[in-house]
């Protein structure tokens, strides 16, 4: 962003002093894209949004004053000066405010289009000058007849600058003033001054000049270094929150990545990538890869973000944009072309979206929906959009005082806590049992040195069956019945399972399948129990790729985590097991997800207590 202040400044030598003559002011701004500018004179402080903008393809725009800069007076005036001596000028203030976040620096120039001089010019007689100092000479005080320069202050006068000359305005960058934060706090003062011989032309002296303020480049993420022996984990944004501690790794090995503690507004998170710009190759945030030579120098990695396309629940947007991207293929080599990300509305919290084998849009992020406070009482969430048509169910009762079904009132019978004694946190209260859910959420008690155990911003909340399918009255349900609400977002839904010899089209196990498949692009049956039908990924199958259904399920872009659950009073298992809970039951104490273990993966054919706190993902479709 750049605004310039053209103000000629007419310096009168006479004998014995200088006399005050006409001022003119010329101003002239240029609006560089992507950043804007708007142009305030004389002593005005404050604009306006001078354009909104918004067509029928969704695009918009604001255009806001970003930069501004007003002088206390438009004359700089030497009214003492008598020959064979030298003298300041009065001083004038130079105000620059901007809402840049970095800030904007301040410089000086002298000459214009129709005086390319750096010298003081007498308006009679052009070959009388007062010539300018050499720029950045470093003068305690002016000591050369007909010489000018000038001084300047950023600390309310208390100290000033050396005298030094200005460049020419069409320099590459004129004299550096000041850099400022932009809260235009602490403005500039400028004055000049001049030496006059004894034999110096009398008259009226003049030049121009020009106050440039700049805005400061946005500071963008810089490249990390990374230890030899290590994998360092980068937030590649400057407005991220979390932190990540490095890993221990070793040289052309098999190491599983760690699950991101980093978290973005407005930005759904992709995977890792060794690229800043997720150019090159992609990983899940736990999945398992092969590093280099780590001998020498380390592996970074960066964070890969995706902004947010728009809201979950416009069925409009959603389906534009799940039909641009492209079905990720099995073989690893998918980019950011299969990815989106999109913002769920009843808390703000974006997701990223991918395009998966089985061709269908899946969140590849666990879910972070929280409806309870702090204390375990209903959140404004539950209470205003416990059964909202228009956002989706939340955990809760359209009701709070309505008892929920009775085989799910005793404190072991419905489950999730904020990880402390079950028995503590969970009672046979109403204000109790509306809080079935882990928060992981809590950026402040985010572990500073992630690990398996610590409370890791990937892993989402848990959830109990209950809360997953929001339907009280299907939650004894059995006999492999699927429950059609969820707390999914309206427009998607909770992923069904159930035993493959029963419901060979449940979600899991069509997209296990979709990444199991051989090299004639046949899908692998996976191994069946032979009397419940239950069946399972074994690490003795591999795809065409040579990847186990457990390897390939947690890389990009399927991003599944070994995101473990909660009973007993703890979160258990992060690191090494993963449960996704599906929307059918197996009985009436328990229900189908899908299970993801370091040897097997079971693609929602496992069954387990309702009142355990699982993962959640969430698929496009209702």
């Amino acid at each position: 962003m750049k605004k310039t202040i053209y103000t000629k400044h007419n310096m009168n030598h006479t004998t014995p002093k200088l006399q005050r003559s006409h001022n003119n002011i010329l101003s002239s701004f240029k609006i560089i894209l992507p950043l804007l500018a708007i142009i305030l004179l004389g002593t005005s402080t404050s604009s306006t949004s001078a354009l909104t903008y918004q067509d029928n393809v969704e695009l918009q725009f604001t255009w806001d004053p970003t930069i501004r800069i007003s002088l206390s007076s438009a004359d700089l005036i030497i009214d003492n000066l008598t020959p064979g001596t030298s003298s300041d000028s009065n001083i004038i203030t130079v105000n620059v405010g901007t809402n840049n976040v970095s800030g904007y620096t301040l410089s000086a120039t002298a000459g214009n289009t129709t005086n390319a001089s750096t010298n003081l010019v007498n308006t009679v007689d052009n070959t009388k000058l007062f010539t300018s100092l050499a720029t950045d000479a470093s003068l305690a005080s002016l000591t050369t007849d007909n010489t000018w320069g000038y001084s300047y202050s950023t600390n309310n006068g208390t100290n000033w600058s050396n005298y030094s000359g200005l460049p020419l305005y069409t320099a590459a960058s004129g004299a550096e003033l000041i850099n400022n934060d932009g809260s235009g706090s602490t403005p500039v003062q400028f004055k000049i001054a001049a030496k006059a011989s004894t034999i110096q032309a009398s008259g009226a002296y003049t030049n121009t000049i020009n106050f440039t303020a700049v805005a400061n480049p946005e500071p963008t993420p810089q490249p990390i270094t990374c230890d030899a022996g290590k994998i360092c984990y980068s937030e590649n944004a400057l407005d991220s929150e979390g932190t990540m501690a490095e890993q221990e790794a070793t040289s052309n090995a098999e190491t599983t990545l760690m699950a991101s503690n980093y978290s973005r507004s407005g930005y759904g998170f992709a995977g890792w990538s060794p690229t800043m710009d997720g150019s090159g190759k992609i990983y899940g945030p736990q999945e398992t890869i092969t590093t280099g030579d780590l001998s020498s120098t380390g592996m970074p990695l960066y964070a890969i973000w995706v902004h947010s396309a728009g809201s979950m629940q416009d069925s409009s947007k959603v389906a534009s944009v799940c039909n641009s991207l492209t079905k990720a293929p099995i073989d690893g080599t998918a980019n950011l072309s299969s990815v989106s990300a999109l913002t769920d509305q009843r808390d703000n919290n974006t997701y990223a979206i991918a395009k998966l084998a089985d061709g269908k849009c899946w969140m590849i992020e666990n879910m972070r929906l929280d409806n309870t406070n702090s204390d375990n009482s209903a959140g404004a969430l539950a209470q205003g959009y416990a059964t909202n048509a228009t956002y989706g169910n939340f955990v809760g009762l359209a009701n709070p005082e309505t008892p929920w079904a009775s085989n799910i009132t005793t404190a072991n019978s419905l489950y999730s806590t904020d990880g402390a004694d079950n028995t503590t946190n969970i009672g046979t209260t109403d204000a109790a049992q509306r809080f079935p859910r882990y928060n992981n959420q809590n950026t402040a008690s985010r572990a500073s040195s992630p690990d398996t155990n610590a409370n890791t911003y990937s892993y989402g909340n848990y959830y109990t069956w209950a809360a997953a399918i929001t339907d009280l009255n299907n939650y004894t349900s059995n006999n492999a019945s699927v429950t059609s609400t969820s707390i999914c977002p309206t427009g998607w839904h909770l992923p069904n399972g159930g035993q493959t010899t029963v419901n060979t089209t449940a979600d899991f196990y069509v997209l296990s399948k979709s990444i199991m498949k051989d090299s004639s692009d046949n899908s692998i049956e996976p191994d069946q129990y032979a009397s419940s039908g239950c069946g399972y990924y074994g690490n003795s199958v591999t795809n065409a790729t040579g990847k186990t259904a457990t390897a390939a399920i947690r890389s990009y872009p399927n991003n599944f985590l070994y995101s473990g659950s909660v009973y007993s009073g703890s979160v258990r298992d992060r690191g090494s097991n993963g449960n996704y809970w599906s929307s059918t039951a197996y009985s009436s104490n328990g229900a189908y997800y899908l299970g993801l273990y370091s040897s097997e993966v079971n693609p929602g054919t496992n069954y387990g207590n309702k009142y355990v706190g699982r993962a959640i993902r969430c698929l496009l479709g209702s």
